[in-house]
């Protein structure tokens, strides 16, 4: 018997299974690359007859509001802006969520915790009934233990993990099948310069930071991401992260990530979703039981994470100015994506025993032709300090790693214009003097 015919009393089409939200109720969405687009979509068509739905949809990757007149029938919610919303979010129209606490099994406070609906995508049941959240739990355990209904769309190419990824089909009220993939990271295509520094940074985070043993968390960007890719000749490395980047699967077939050491999950890879992988290596992650998938509620929490000996940080930023303030998530006031876990895990590598915090990002970038520094004198009147400096302990660029930790203001000034593109050496000298009276 299929899979179908298991919960023929519970398949319906996708109209069929969002007809019963009505206007004001409140859905949840599941987050980021789990987005499940065929159920968000077939809500959106009803768009007409619905006033005032609220919809909380983190780092949604699904366009909710697409002209003005959309905002009278979601009223959208994120704490992470994606490039589908950047704008509307930037307009006031999606309302920003400022949050910055992760605890393990608890919805992020301005968040409905018991929402009406939360819509989800799976696998199909397996023969004991479960499915699995696929290539990323997010928060989809906690709200749908929480959710007076669960709608979900069933994808059979999702991989199955050990961990907390699953849901058994008597906790799903209804089911459609997915008529499209879940929301995909879009990744925009990088140039020459963009490749050879990341390849820089990675390799002098990878040689001169961390070390063999060590349990390492990776971010979300376009450097720090890529570092799985420059680890192949460390021993004994282990992965305890929010998201599992590209690289860690083969990392764990030759024998570089075992986990050993970990002081927690020894012997097992701990994330909360594969992100940006291409088929082949979620397939050397589908039942693979090295690796678990939890809500990030459980693998942000502070709590736990500064238990882990020997623990490294490697998340990105937009911006770092001279003293180490750290801003990834606003350009000035302009919101550009959200705190995520970055700073639980910077305050953890920080002070977990032979812990240690690293920021990642270009020197400087091009704006219209223009280049900028990314070492900046100071923020920009208006940005948010994702990562105060206190919590910094390296910001590697691709002109190398200024060391932070113990430093005096004068000396962390020194360290980050000598990391500083060459262009802007001379000004930011200036501005240092200028701003801070110190002359180096």
């Amino acid at each position: 018997m299929g899979w179908r015919e298991t919960v023929a009393g519970k398949l319906v089409s996708p109209q069929e299974a969002v007809a019963s939200i009505r206007s004001g109720d409140t859905v949840v969405a599941a987050p980021f690359t789990c987005t499940p687009y065929t159920l968000c979509q077939a809500l959106y068509d009803r768009r007409a007859e619905l006033r005032g739905v609220r919809v909380h949809h983190p780092a949604g990757l699904f366009q909710w509001i697409r002209e003005e007149a959309d905002a009278e029938s979601f009223l959208c919610t994120d704490l992470y802006a994606t490039p589908l919303n950047r704008e509307w979010v930037n307009r006031g129209v999606v309302d920003y969520l400022v949050f910055g606490a992760w605890r393990d099994h608890e919805i992020p406070a301005g968040f409905e915790a018991q929402p009406d609906y939360f819509l989800v995508p799976v696998s199909p049941p397996d023969k004991h009934g479960y499915c699995s959240f696929g290539p990323g739990v997010w928060l989809s355990k906690t709200w749908s233990r929480q959710a007076k209904k669960v709608i979900a769309e069933v994808h059979e190419d999702f991989i199955r993990t050990g961990g907390e990824n699953y849901i058994h089909i008597s906790e799903i009220d209804l089911l459609c099948e997915g008529q499209a993939q879940t929301g995909a990271l879009p990744i925009p295509p990088r140039s020459e310069e963009e490749v050879a520094v990341t390849e820089v940074i990675c390799t002098l985070v990878a040689s001169e930071i961390i070390k063999d043993r060590d349990t390492v968390q990776i971010g979300i960007g376009t450097v720090a991401a890529a570092l799985g890719m420059y680890l192949g000749d460390k021993h004994d490395l282990g992965i305890q992260t929010e998201i599992i980047t590209g690289g860690i699967a083969q990392l764990v077939e030759a024998g570089v990530v075992t986990g050993k050491y970990k002081t927690l999950h020894r012997g097992k890879v701990v994330g909360s979703a594969c992100v940006a992988m291409p088929p082949e290596e979620l397939a050397m992650i589908d039942g693979n039981p090295v690796f678990e998938l939890y809500d990030f509620g459980y693998t942000d929490d502070i709590r736990l994470l500064v238990r882990f000996e020997n623990f490294v940080a490697v998340n990105n930023a937009l911006m770092v100015d001279l003293t180490g303030q750290v801003a990834s998530e606003t350009i000035g006031p302009r919101i550009w994506t959200g705190t995520a876990g970055q700073l639980a895990f910077m305050i953890a590598a920080r002070y977990a025993p032979g812990g240690r915090s690293v920021i990642v990002l270009p020197s400087s970038h091009l704006v219209q032709g223009e280049r900028r520094t990314r070492i900046v004198p100071a923020l920009p009147e208006g940005s948010a300090v994702t990562v105060p400096r206190t919590l910094v302990d390296y910001v590697v660029t691709e002109y190398g790693v200024a060391t932070l930790r113990g430093k005096t203001v004068r000396e962390r000034i020194g360290e980050l214009i000598a990391v500083a593109h060459p262009d802007f050496r001379g000004e930011l000298k200036k501005e240092a003097q200028r701003l801070y009276g110190i002359s180096v």
